[in-house]
């Protein structure tokens, strides 16, 4: 069982996406609205707080990414045919190095 959860709350669009890939029977009703629940663990519920300080969850242990890297997690998991996608889509969601200065060489 997953520790957290991402909220993609479907619209026309995504809807398509998510009925070509086969995963139309995976879309949940969360507050009147129709969505698909990416599961993750809490290592990478940790590097998505760190890419995304603003993310909140709630107390079902969930939260709704920002648009653009919604759009990503959607394309990921049409692509992959699963929601199941976590562990390869944190390495395109959560960038490590983002906000660092790069490093001289040292000599």
């Amino acid at each position: 069982m997953s520790d957290f959860f991402i909220n993609v709350f479907l619209d026309d669009a995504k809807l398509k996406k998510i009925e070509a890939a086969g995963l139309a029977d995976q879309a949940v009703e969360i507050k009147g609205k129709k969505a698909i629940q990416v599961p993750m663990t809490s290592k990478d519920q940790k590097k998505l707080v760190k890419g995304f300080p603003d993310l909140t969850f709630d107390a079902a242990k969930a939260c709704v990414l920002p648009p653009e890297a919604e759009e990503k997690l959607v394309g990921i998991v049409s692509d992959m045919k699963t929601l199941d996608v976590m562990k390869f889509a944190i390495m395109k969601l959560y960038n490590p190095l983002a906000g660092k200065a790069p490093r001289s060489a040292q000599r």
